[in-house]
């Protein structure tokens, strides 16, 4: 739809600056900014997909980093049973006790 808008010095020549950074028309500038204004402009986005980029965090296969927590909950508590299994082991020398 062509219309007359008359728009303040100060939005032209921010809407001219961000034209001119993004490389696009200003009538382009003019629409997109609307469009984010009215919460649009996921709905009719036409650039370029955004592409992600994998990045190796050094976890070895299999260990998923959302669940880190759990893994050292489960390391803590297997170093808690070994150290309970020693202190219950028969064949552990025991301390003479102290006559009072």
């Amino acid at each position: 739809m062509r219309t007359t808008l008359t728009i303040d010095d100060d939005l032209a020549a921010l809407l001219k600056q961000r034209a001119r950074e993004l490389g696009i028309p200003f009538k382009e500038a003019v629409n997109r900014t609307i469009r984010v204004g009215l919460g649009e402009a996921a709905k009719t986005h036409r650039g370029k997909p955004v592409k992600t980029v994998p990045h190796s965090f050094g976890l070895r296969p299999g260990i998923d980093p959302d669940k880190l927590g759990q893994l050292a909950d489960e390391l803590e508590a297997e170093a808690f049973a070994a150290s309970a299994e020693k202190l219950h082991d028969p064949t552990r020398r025991q301390r003479p006790r102290s006559r009072a």
